[in-house]
């Protein structure tokens, strides 16, 4: 008797869906256009056809990507509108089974260009984690991220979960393909994409520390990257500035901390009550100016004599690294402390109001003592003027706007674990020269706390790990304050 054997169940590709953020809503307009609505904030999108507006509504819970890739003039507007929508950051990305209603998957993108996109993967291919991702729990999710990654995947499927688990290790997709019962090449595509997973060659071994494409991310330590990404602009999603997220949950703190039990001795009684230097004395007068007198700019001779005082290099030198065989290395000294000499820093002018130099984008060459044009759209331009002014919280731009960027391998090809946090201190220290210069020539200064690398990345061309903003800062002539009546 013959034994009739079970047919094996067709796997069915998942679908990728987009989906409007589920706190706004779609509305037609009077005008007949269309927008996207948070209580009292809109953003208009335009006009489109009534079939059109009819399947946007689908929206709410998932157009597939299929249904508007055609070229008919439906599918055409559909693109359109899908992509507007994606740049201003309203859509996220579901991956589901057509047998099931449930998400497996979703894609939450954190930069405005994201588009989902698999990448080509073959039964031959190795692949494993990116040792820059890393799954962690949010709330009651667990996420999927990588600071390289222009998305962040929200696992919805314990299943797949443990896939990205064994992905720890170096996998081929055929041996995959035989034990991972949630195996999704889509999925895999896509992770590859966001470089969330990377493509091994056999001359990457174990994949420990290669170069993921990129030599200057071998200088780079996981939890440094994470940090330059979580604590700037332009590279995730999340809220940024003074959002008081724990305002409800935690009192704040007192702003002078409460005495030690021990015994106090006093010092008042030894310290004068004027500065008796004029170092001491630009310390007490140093304060944040925020709004500048656009009707006297500050000239192009004033920005040289302060750029000669802060940061200009004063000498150069080499010298072999204190290790067997290693290289000579070249030093330069400024007027601000470095760690270890290093001097990461780079300064870059973004000029809206300066007497006797064209409005623009330029970098400060310390070494030339000069500066040099760079090639930036007036949109780019306003969007860094109006992002300081934002950060600020200042009635105008400022009339010469200084963003700091490192050249990071200059540190981490020395300090490698603490090298962010050094950068970190070294932008301190220019920060408070700043000041103090802009203090003594009768000027304006005012420390920024955010900063786009993203936007950043897109004017000069630079990788946003190669060199990047690390700090900002405002100058300009200060207004003068009325007198009291």
């Amino acid at each position: 008797m013959r034994v009739l054997r079970k047919k094996p169940t067709r796997k069915i590709a998942p679908v990728i869906a987009a989906r409007l953020n589920r706190s706004f809503s779609l509305h037609m307009q009077a005008d007949g256009s269309i927008a996207a609505a948070l209580g009292h904030y809109t953003v208009n999108l335009g006009q489109f056809s009534a079939a059109a507006i009819e399947r946007a509504g689908h929206l709410a819970s998932g157009l597939p990507l299929a249904s508007f890739a055609g070229k008919s003039a439906l599918a055409r507007q559909l693109h359109a509108l899908v992509q507007r929508l994606a740049r201003h950051g309203l859509l996220e990305y579901r991956l589901s089974s057509p047998r099931e209603a449930r998400d497996l998957v979703v894609i939450e993108p954190q930069v405005a260009e994201y588009w989902p996109q698999p990448a080509k993967l073959g039964n031959g291919d190795t692949i494993v984690l990116s040792r820059f991702a890393y799954l962690r729990r949010r709330g009651n999710e667990m996420v999927l991220e990588s600071p390289r990654a222009g998305a962040l995947f929200r696992i919805c499927d314990p299943a797949i979960a443990a896939t990205l688990a064994a992905l720890s290790q170096p996998q081929k997709i055929s041996k995959l393909r035989r034990h991972a019962t949630s195996l999704n090449l889509d999925l895999l595509g896509l992770l590859l994409d966001s470089q969330m997973l990377i493509k091994l060659n056999a001359k990457d071994g174990d994949g420990l520390r290669v170069n993921e494409g990129d030599g200057n991310l071998v200088l780079w330590d996981f939890h440094d990257l994470v940090f330059h990404t979580r604590s700037t602009e332009g590279r995730h999603a999340d809220p940024v500035g003074g959002a008081f997220t724990y305002a409800g949950a935690v009192p704040p703190l007192p702003a002078i901390r409460p005495r030690w039990p021990g015994e106090k001795i006093a010092l008042r009684k030894l310290s004068t009550p004027e500065p008796i230097s004029p170092v001491a004395k630009l310390l007490r007068e140093r304060h944040s100016i925020r709004d500048f007198d656009d009707q006297h700019p500050v000239t192009l001779a004033e920005l040289a004599q302060f750029l000669d005082t802060t940061a200009r290099v004063l000498s150069e030198w080499k010298n072999g690294a204190n290790f067997d065989g290693g290289p000579e290395v070249t030093y330069s000294a400024r007027p601000y402390p470095s760690a270890g000499s290093a001097y990461e820093l780079e300064l870059y002018l973004a000029v809206s109001n300066c007497e006797g130099l064209a409005r623009g984008f330029y970098h400060y060459d310390a070494g030339a003592h000069a500066l040099v044009a760079i090639d930036a759209s007036a949109q780019q331009l306003q969007a860094l003027s109006t992002a300081a002014e934002f950060a600020m919280d200042a009635p105008g731009p400022p009339q010469v706007l200084i963003t700091i960027a490192a050249r990071f391998g200059r540190v981490s090809w020395k300090y490698s674990s603490i090298a962010y946090s050094l950068i970190l201190k070294d932008v301190g220290t220019v920060i408070q020269t700043f000041y103090l210069a802009a203090t003594d020539m009768g000027l304006g200064g005012c420390a920024i706390g955010t900063t786009n690398i993203d936007l950043f990345a897109k004017i000069t061309g630079l990788e946003f790990h190669v060199e990047s903003p690390v700090g900002q800062f405002a100058l300009g002539r200060g207004k003068t304050p009325l007198a009291a009546s």
